[in-house]
């Protein structure tokens, strides 16, 4: 059995609103150096199962705020009344998001903080929220995020693969079969790792496709993260669908999949043209290594790769070469 944390002993109904307030003024004192604008949006990260998660300085702003936007009132609720706050909520999820808006704006316009969040995790991310932030910024106000939880950084930051190039996140698999068989035979093309999301019902069928295509190809299944049932399962297509096979109660839940990137993928293949032709332009005027993190920013080119084929160029300075020896691409 996982060991317990002491310090989730439960406090008596007595202690629990004292420990409250002084988790509240803790986190508003170590935010006083902040200014938050008034009126302004605030983009808030909540957590995605265990409330536990959420950062002290979203404690501290929600305190300032006048008015919530949730994609889910009955979570948001949950989520503020679990840390002793109480704010009055606006309905905007993804079909009411248009209507929203145009509240949020009056809200803003009439000088008040708003902070939008979705059910859980990151707005926008696969969740409503892009919307509210384009009209905010539109209409000339402010627009700031309260960083935090994320299942897309949860699961990559435990797969233990290498992100030095980066990463893709393509939200949820497909559900149709053509669209899901073509969505898989890109990503298992692509360059870098890839992350997305599929549901329970759906599980089984990705693995299965998955397997068809690339049996050798090393994947991470994160199941439930943060919650109780918390669970990592790494492998091939072929390990991990044996897994989720062994047990129906493995297939409840939801689901990140971490897609190792294309064994072997050469340089070649993995950059495109334009890449190649700025950083040989860039490298006339700065070190090479400069040149790389230049070129990769402006053509999404993996640096490493960039930098590695630039040195064998023979068009580079000789003395650029030799500077850069020694010094990788800077991140």
């Amino acid at each position: 059995m996982p060991d317990t944390p002491a310090s989730a002993t439960p406090a008596s109904s007595g202690e629990r609103p004292q420990l409250l307030r002084a988790l509240l003024a803790a986190a508003d004192a170590l935010c006083a150096g902040q200014q938050i604008p008034k009126p302004c949006l605030l983009m808030v990260a909540t957590p995605i199962g265990n409330l536990a998660d959420v950062g002290l300085r979203t404690l501290a702003w929600l305190q300032h705020c006048d008015l919530v936007a949730a994609e889910d009132t009955r979570a948001a609720q949950r989520l503020l009344r679990a840390w002793g706050l109480d704010l009055p909520l606006l309905r905007a999820d993804r079909h009411r998001e248009q209507a929203a808006a145009q509240s949020v704006l009056a809200e803003l316009q009439a000088g008040r903080r708003v902070a939008f969040v979705s059910d859980a995790g990151t707005p926008a991310i696969r969740d409503p929220g892009a919307l509210l932030a384009r009209c905010a910024r539109a209409a000339g106000f402010p627009v700031l995020a309260l960083p935090g939880p994320s299942a897309v950084t949860a699961a990559l930051s435990a797969s233990g693969l290498e992100l030095d190039d980066g990463y893709v996140f393509a939200g949820y698999v497909p559900a149709s079969e053509g669209r899901r068989r073509d969505f898989l035979a890109g990503a298992l093309g692509c360059s870098r790792t890839l992350v997305c999301f599929e549901t329970p019902h759906r599980i089984e069928t990705t693995l299965q496709e998955l397997l068809r295509l690339a049996p050798q190809r090393q994947l991470l299944l994160a199941k439930e993260l943060t919650k109780q049932f918390e669970t990592y399962v790494d492998g091939d297509p072929s390990a991990v669908l044996q897994w989720l096979r062994a047990d129906p109660r493995h297939a409840h839940g939801e689901f990140v999949l971490v897609i190792a990137p294309q064994p072997g993928a050469s340089a070649e293949r993995a950059l495109s043209p334009q890449a190649r032709q700025w950083a040989l332009r860039l490298a006339r005027e700065l070190p090479a290594s400069r040149a790389c993190a230049l070129a990769a920013e402006m053509s999404g080119a993996p640096r490493r790769e960039l930098y590695d084929w630039l040195l064998r160029q023979p068009g580079l300075r000789d003395a650029d070469a030799d500077a850069d020896a020694d010094e990788p691409p800077q991140r």
